[in-house]
């Protein structure tokens, strides 16, 4: 194996777009985005190393009376091996992606007040967060030229995510320091683990435009095997992304997803999203990035759209200190959160504010070792207070966290993207 900086010249990508902007899927991220990961080539293939590992112990509602609200050791975390090399003058690209969750946080998933998705033992899960796959992502992706600005990608992914939704949040710089997934979730970025997805873009260095058939069933409870059976790929998306400068990503999309609940089968969902990500680097060694992420979803059996607005930021002011921060808006029905002594379709406006740091204490080869808080506080109407104790009910969470060293780039940046941003490793 070669050393980093060789490698990292040979993985500018088609166009000369730099692999930092590679999100999750065929995801768009700004090209400012740092990457961190372990980086190296083995004969004509280019290897990179991505994992992010949190060890928690998460709290959720000390209200008196509280009815909700439970506590966890555990940990999520996520692991990914991306082999790419050229040919001729396009690239091809395998990805594998796994989870240790089903083991580190259990198929019940972990508490987290006001979450809902997905289903365990039959009912639906609520108040907790379901955990990732053991196979999160299992793909081949290759790009072709077919002009001076212009270029066609396909993505097959016997497990991956379709063209819809932002960046999902686990590979978001503006979430890198929080642990838990955003309570909008299932209204934004849910799909990016699909057993079944074909996509085709075109791609400028500027804009891409893409189209996905897939699987549109969430992952039933069983987090180990290939969730296959009976399942079609009868769903479809588009998405629109552009990134008009260096720092900034922009995009738009629309999705029909086919029976996703497996509790549910009978009923299918449109969803449209939106997002704005933004990442600049500050001062010496810090960045700045930042999330505005709209979800909404429309099921078959309603006529009414379901709403989602996210807002959230992480600045990092140095190699070892950061902050975040999550603001969210999500409007869930009682079946969502299976009050079962409601109308289902009776809604619910809630809302939620995370606010957390995290201190880097050690370095190891190719990584460091963090420590780091969280706490939220969210808000229910006076209706549910019954339910959670409290109008206000609050959780919290203290963690380790494990990533690799922030990677250099010496790859091309595309034509318009900033040059400014700074990517070397601590």
């Amino acid at each position: 194996m070669t050393g980093m900086s060789d490698s990292t010249m040979r993985m500018a990508g088609v166009l000369a777009i730099p692999m930092s902007r590679d999100g999750s899927g065929t995801s768009w991220l700004p090209d400012a985005s740092p990457m961190y990961a372990d980086h190296f080539s083995a004969g004509r293939w280019d290897l990179m190393f991505h994992y992010h590992a949190f060890l928690y112990y998460d709290r959720q509602n000390d209200a008196e009376h509280a009815r909700r609200g439970d506590d966890q050791f555990g940990s999520v975390n996520w692991a990914m091996l991306i082999a790419g090399r050229n040919i001729g003058r396009g690239r091809l690209e395998l990805r594998s992606m796994m989870s240790a969750e089903p083991w580190t946080v259990g198929a019940g998933g972990y508490p987290l007040l006001l979450q809902s998705g997905e289903s365990y033992h039959g009912q639906p899960l609520h108040d907790r967060q379901h955990p990732h796959d053991l196979f999160m992502e299992l793909a081949a992706i290759y790009a072709h030229p077919l002009g001076n600005d212009l270029a066609f990608q396909g993505y097959v992914a016997p497990v991956g995510e379709p063209a819809t939704g932002p960046v999902a949040f686990p590979h978001r710089p503006s979430a890198s320091g929080d642990p838990f997934a955003p309570l909008g979730h299932h209204w934004q970025d849910a799909t990016h683990i699909s057993y079944g997805v074909i996509t085709a873009a075109l791609f400028s260095r500027s804009w891409k435009l893409e189209t996905s058939i897939f699987n549109g069933r969430e992952p039933d409870q069983d987090r180990t095997n290939f969730d296959y059976k009976g399942r079609r790929l009868d769903s479809y998306s588009a998405r629109l992304t552009t990134n008009p400068t260096g720092t900034w990503s922009l995009s738009a999309s629309y999705a029909y997803l086919k029976s996703p609940e497996v509790l549910d089968p009978s009923v299918s969902v449109q969803r449209i999203t939106a997002s704005a990500l933004n990442t600049r680097p500050i001062w010496a060694k810090g960045e700045w990035a930042s999330a505005l992420i709209y979800g909404g979803n429309k099921a078959e059996d309603t006529d009414r759209w379901s709403n989602s607005a996210l807002a959230e930021s992480n600045l990092a002011f140095d190699a070892w200190n950061s902050v975040f921060a999550r603001v969210e808006y999500v409007e869930k029905s009682a079946a969502d959160l299976d009050l079962v002594d409601r109308p289902a379709n009776e809604r619910f406006d809630l809302g939620s504010l995370a606010i957390g740091y995290v201190r880097e204490i050690a370095r190891y080869p190719g990584g460091s070792l963090g420590v780091g808080g969280r706490f939220a506080i969210d808000l229910v109407p006076a209706s549910l207070t019954p339910v959670y104790g409290s109008r206000t009910p609050t959780g919290f969470a203290v963690y380790l966290r494990l990533r690799p060293r922030r990677m250099s780039s010496n790859a091309k940046p595309a034509k318009g993207a900033s040059t400014d941003h700074r990517v070397t490793p601590y």
